[in-house]
């Protein structure tokens, strides 16, 4: 998950491009691949959860590729659902109860704003995807505002009770760490017990996050699978209960 990182690649990924006869063999025949998927656009939502499932996730190398790669990363990223790190500093602006969050009220704004810098991973056809991963629910974004303004924002895919944080864009200081915080919080409330970042940064580090071994993150992905959550299932708190629930039990 990218933040202000401009890409959310590293170089020890494993990565196999989408029309590769080895994507099946990696990932399994169930996901519905072929050797013939030559084309970014024959990928479709169904074939993308079912990577998902299975444990890798789709990039690109730029906004100007329209290829698609499959990552399969040995080291995997997770914060703590519910119990993301907050600084004091962050909580004392928590608590000016200048900052909202809004769900869902601006979808694909948030995937363009998080795919709006020099280098990005994600191009026309991934975007393609998430809108209809959005329109079958299976998508999500959580929206930032200070005072009424836009002030940043994360969007990530659903599965079971998985939530994978596919990117996220801070327009002023802090704006990435309260949709972090206000996530974390959400899929807590809602039943949630997965919390990916696929890749773990300086920033996510600061907040909680920790890298554990590909064997580990898909034996909590096999378990987060059993079950289901809704991530619609609550309205978001407002700022007020955020400071609270992190206060009384920090």
């Amino acid at each position: 998950m990218a933040s202000t990182p401009p890409c959310r690649c590293s170089a020890t990924c494993c990565k196999s491009p989408t029309s590769s006869p080895a994507i099946t063999r990696s990932i399994g025949s169930s996901a519905g691949w072929t050797g013939n998927t030559a084309e970014p656009a024959v990928l479709t939502p169904a074939q993308l959860l079912s990577g998902y499932a299975q444990g890798v996730f789709p990039m690109a190398e730029s906004a100007r590729d329209p290829r698609l790669f499959w990552f399969d990363p040995p080291m995997r990223g997770v914060l703590p659902v519910g119990g993301v790190h907050a600084s004091r500093s962050l909580l004392r602006d928590l608590r000016r109860k200048h900052w909202s969050a809004h769900l869902n009220s601006d979808f694909d704004g948030i995937v363009a704003a998080c795919a709006d810098r020099n280098e990005t991973w994600i191009n026309a056809p991934l975007a393609r995807l998430y809108h209809e991963l959005h329109r079958t629910g299976h998508a999500h974004a959580i929206e930032i505002r200070h005072d009424g303004c836009f002030a940043g924002g994360i969007f990530g895919i659903t599965l079971g009770t998985a939530f994978f944080g596919e990117s996220m864009v801070s327009a002023r200081t802090n704006g990435s760490k309260m949709a972090l915080l206000w996530t974390s919080r959400h899929l807590a409330r809602c039943g949630f017990t997965l919390f990916d970042t696929q890749f773990l940064t300086p920033h996510l580090e600061r907040m909680g996050g920790i890298e554990i071994p590909r064997h580990l993150y898909r034996r909590q992905l096999a378990i987060a699978l059993q079950d289901k959550a809704d991530f619609t299932a609550h309205p978001l708190p407002d700022a007020g209960q955020i400071w609270q629930e992190i206060t009384q039990t920090s």
